[in-house]
């Protein structure tokens, strides 16, 4: 839904994964082929996927000063799971967080999250206010208070709701 840039870093990942439901129209790209082989998932993945994918939306709903859009396992839970290990590159001395083996979808996303985390970005990075999207964007707004995916779709819609309320 959004016309913004792709979150940084490893974050793209998690913008991913939130972005593959479209709650106004109840389309899951989890339930395709495509929509899998875009994280590396396989049928069997799915309800894992989708219980991360809604836990990082609450979180995201958090970062943006709003509840949680229904009862979720909390993020910290799913990712203490994740196994992660200090990567350091022989040539710069460079240390990372990265996933252990092929790595998880729960282990690529703790790892995106702990770069967000040091990087300072993780946030800034959120889900749109309007309860009929909840898409997930990464505010580059200079005061970091934006507060939907897009300005020319959601946010036109939220002033245009003030407004009527206002006239009635």
């Amino acid at each position: 839904m959004s016309e913004r840039s792709p979150a940084p870093g490893g974050l793209g990942l998690v913008e991913t994964l939130v972005n593959t439901l479209d709650l106004e129209t109840g389309a899951d790209s989890l339930d395709t082929e495509e929509g899998r082989a875009r994280l590396g998932l396989t049928e069997e993945d799915v309800p894992a996927a989708r219980e991360l994918r809604e836990s990082l939306r609450a979180t995201l709903l958090a970062h943006a000063g709003h509840p949680p859009h229904r009862p979720v396992t909390p993020l910290g839970e799913l990712l203490a799971a994740a196994p992660l290990v200090v990567t350091v590159n022989p040539a710069d001395g460079s240390a990372a967080l990265a996933p252990t083996g092929e790595g998880s979808l729960t282990a690529r996303v703790a790892a995106a999250v702990a770069q967000a985390l040091v990087a300072g970005t993780w946030s800034r990075f959120k889900a749109c206010e309007a309860a009929d999207c909840h898409w997930a964007y990464y505010d580059r707004s200079p005061a970091g208070r934006g507060r939907w995916c897009s300005m020319q779709v959601c946010g036109a819609r939220a002033k245009m709701r003030r407004y009527r309320a206002k006239e009635s």
